[in-house]
């Protein structure tokens, strides 16, 4: 791993922009103390103190307070507050905060949960007052010294207010059985003094980056059946809560930037304006549109209207050529971004969570599907879920970073693996090279859509191995490319050992005869076509006859094109001739 981390900070120094004092607005936008603009390019640490279920391929249970209950049910108590002490401790380590500096990230969004903080309220000795539990600021405290050491700015989001602030109910960890942040005055007070507490502690700390007061609220406060809230046009108690936790934090911090998000997932800011402080950004979330300046021009105007910052505080859960388009897309007009997030199960983001083994019987108890295992067997993995969350042993997805950096800002390719063509080379068919779509490689779905009606793609369909738009599915044997289309195409970067003649054969798996291969060597088409045979089946594999290359020169790349598709690919075969 180390030399990978090695190269991603090589090809991001050129993007990364380090801090000068305390954050602060200066008209429309972010700049230090010296007076330099910043553009935040940060990672959101979700899943560390907030679990949503389906990072966790958890996604029928949905909220943290249900997935604790659930490990109660199989562990026990005792086992379960075991669990989660570990988990707080292993999640998010200072290693993890060094990676992030070394692949170009210049801050990070913590997601808090309140309970970390303070009691719920129905727990609180004396009504009304507020009890501070050390563990959340202990984690907070430790977060910055790492962050610090980084040059890294800190951006504290309460993503789960007290009580919950929203109908997406494992956004917030919301009971829906007890009162809402909305329907209980004592939770706005509590969300008011857990503000006021937090600033109170890190006033004078330059690398905090801002407070974000409060994630996503989804609420109809007009109509009950706007869940989502984005149809609110008043927005009045939203405001109002913000106003006052604004208030109370500049009662005994006026260094940091305060952070609001509208309703409707932070995006609804009818009513919310105009703003009410002289240190205020403007929060919008982006998720599954088109990466165009149609989808954020309400915000830019905004941004004119109030003479405010905007910044992309959440965005993600996409392919990498929709990371590359939506990064670019912003930082065109000058707005920094955090993503979401930096790890999970899935291959989405920069590093993924290997399964346990056993996870499956879990998961299949608790979807009520088989039976339980025993506690010895759940309680095995559920320690091995805590090593696999460790930096040390998750899968790094250097495509994920590449697209979200270097891709940014440049169309050059780069090897995903180093290949030297010897004698007799395989080459495996999902390593074609990093780099954009229509330059690295050529997927007619990279992208989803999934909140643009009518819209109905997915990027990579097999969703395996890489996040790039090519269709990965992997068996036992390794991953492969399937769904071929025509006309989609992967380019490998390879160094050649000795000039000459070589037999190219492609393992392939098809239930027909319809597919034709083609190769360019550089921009230069190979003199035929490779026709792929019948093989029996999908999951059948072989290799097709051999046709032959000439190649030359220390560096060379070579362009694997389905005239026709519909059939899979495994490995491309060289074979040197004497």
């Amino acid at each position: 791993m180390r030399k990978t981390l090695s190269l991603l900070a090589i090809v991001s120094l050129a993007v990364t922009t380090y801090g000068q004092g305390f954050l602060k607005t200066r008209g429309k936008d972010i700049v230090n103390e010296k007076g330099e603009k910043v553009i935040l390019r940060g990672m959101g640490l979700g899943g560390w103190m907030l679990q949503e279920g389906y990072m966790f391929k958890l996604s029928n249970i949905g909220t943290q307070h249900r997935i604790r209950a659930k490990i109660e049910e199989v562990v026990g108590k005792e086992k379960a507050d075991q669990f989660y002490e570990a988990w707080l401790a292993n999640h998010t380590t200072k290693t993890d905060i060094d990676s992030m500096a070394a692949w170009g990230f210049n801050s990070m969004r913590l997601p808090m949960h309140y309970n970390l903080y303070t009691p719920p309220v129905e727990e609180e000795p004396v009504a009304g007052q507020q009890t501070w539990l050390e563990k959340g600021f202990a984690m907070t405290d430790a977060l910055l010294q790492w962050c610090k050491a980084n040059k890294i700015y800190l951006i504290l989001d309460l993503h789960a207010a007290p009580g919950g602030q929203g109908n997406d109910l494992n956004i917030s960890d919301r009971d829906p059985n007890k009162p809402s942040t909305w329907d209980s005055e004592a939770n706005q007070q509590k969300t008011i003094a857990l503000w006021r507490k937090l600033a109170e502690r890190y006033a004078n700390e330059p690398w905090i980056g801002g407070y974000d007061i409060i994630n996503e609220p989804n609420w109809g406060f007009e109509d009950p059946k706007d869940t989502r809230g984005t149809a609110e046009n008043k927005n009045i108690p939203l405001r109002k809560l913000m106003v006052d936790i604004t208030k109370a934090i500049r009662e005994v911090d006026n260094n940091h930037i305060v952070i609001i998000e509208g309703n409707g997932f932070g995006n609804n800011y009818r009513g919310v304006m105009p703003v009410w402080d002289n240190n205020m950004v403007l929060s919008f979330h982006k998720y599954g549109n088109f990466n165009t300046d149609d989808a954020i021009r309400g915000f830019l105007k905004l941004r004119d209207q109030e003479n405010v910052p905007v910044w992309l505080g959440e965005s993600g859960e996409n392919s990498n050529t929709w990371f590359t388009e939506a990064i670019g897309l912003v930082e065109g007009h000058g707005i920094g971004w955090a993503w979401w997030q930096n790890k999970k199960m899935g291959r989405n983001q920069p590093l993924e969570i290997k399964i346990p083994q056993g996870y499956q019987q879990l998961l299949d108890y608790w979807a009520g599907k088989g039976p339980k295992p025993s506690e010895a067997d759940a309680w095995k993995t559920l320690q091995e879920f805590i090593e696999n969350i460790k930096i040390q042993n998750n899968i790094l997805h250097r495509d994920v970073v590449d697209a979200m950096f270097r891709q940014v800002q440049s169309t050059a390719t780069l090897p995903f693996k180093t290949v030297v063509v010897g004698p007799k080379t395989t080459i495996a068919a999902v390593d074609f090279d990093l780099g954009r779509q229509r330059h690295a490689y050529y997927d007619r779905d990279s992208a989803s859509y999934h909140y643009t009606p009518g819209v109905n793609t997915r990027g990579n369909r097999g969703g395996a191995y890489r996040n790039d738009g090519v269709d990965i599915q992997a068996d036992d044997n390794g991953a492969y490319i399937f769904s071929i289309e025509d006309g989609e195409w992967m380019q490998y970067t390879v160094s050649l050992a000795r000039e000459g003649r070589y037999d190219v054969a492609f393992e392939v798996a098809a239930g027909n005869d319809s597919g034709r291969i083609a190769v360019l060597i550089g921009d230069t088409p190979a003199p035929w076509e490779v026709l792929v045979p019948n093989t029996g089946g999908e999951k059948n594999w072989q290799y097709t006859k051999p046709a032959y290359v000439y190649l030359k020169g220390k560096t060379l790349s070579i362009r694997v094109l389905a005239n026709k598709g519909n059939f899979n690919l495994r490995s491309i075969q060289l074979t040197r001739k004497k």
